[in-house]
């Protein structure tokens, strides 16, 4: 793949139009326009620009195969979640879009009905040394106040992610739970089961 595709699938993956990344990189949109379309490349200090609005390295942009974990795709995301002091599992598929290290995930069922605490959200995650994901979360939907944070670890071969979040939920200002996401939704169910019962043994 060459550089004009590495830029275009990176842009539109991060929602970017090309006056936004023209902004970002600081050079003018007929410039990206043309890196685009392949009629010119742009220099080491502009590629190296484009290359971190993107969370990518310089060979990356260049096409460079870097072996790095793809976790683009629909999953099925589990999370420990309470109400009313009471534990409710809530399962609902999620999507991923990664370009480079970020990734935008947002849910795409709510898992829970509206009243029992179920709602649409959307976050943005950091892959670290194809091990680690760190990242944020917010509710989509204006009457809910859930925000917070997630902490993943990625199995080696990318096939699922294990971790917890932290937030705001109806039981109190900061709460937290375990989460997890696999392919599919038996083995989230499967896997979160699994590792509450490692937690609650380590605690013993």
């Amino acid at each position: 793949m060459d550089i004009s595709e590495v830029m275009r699938r990176h842009r539109e993956a991060l929602s970017m139009t090309q006056s936004d990344l023209a902004d970002t990189v600081g050079v003018d949109k007929r410039q990206i326009r043309r890196y685009e379309a392949g009629e010119t490349q742009p220099t080491l200090p502009v590629a190296a620009a484009i290359a971190r609005a993107f969370g990518i390295t310089i060979d990356e942009l260049a096409g460079e195969d870097t072996h790095r974990i793809d976790l683009t795709g629909e999953w099925w995301a589990v999370w420990q979640t309470f109400k009313d002091g009471e534990e409710v599992i809530a399962p609902q598929r999620v999507e991923m879009t990664q370009s480079g290290n970020t990734i935008q995930i947002s849910s795409t069922t709510r898992g829970v009905a509206p009243e029992g605490g179920g709602y649409l959200w959307r976050g943005e995650l950091k892959l670290w040394d194809n091990e680690i994901l760190l990242g944020w979360y917010v509710a989509s939907e204006a009457a809910v106040r859930a925000k917070g944070t997630m902490y993943f670890l990625v199995h080696r071969h990318g096939i699922n992610l294990t971790g917890r979040w932290v937030g705001l939920s109806y039981d109190g200002p900061i709460t937290t739970g375990w989460a997890v996401m696999a392919k599919d939704e038996q083995e989230a169910i499967a896997l979160l089961t699994t590792i509450k019962q490692e937690g609650s043994d380590s605690n013993d």
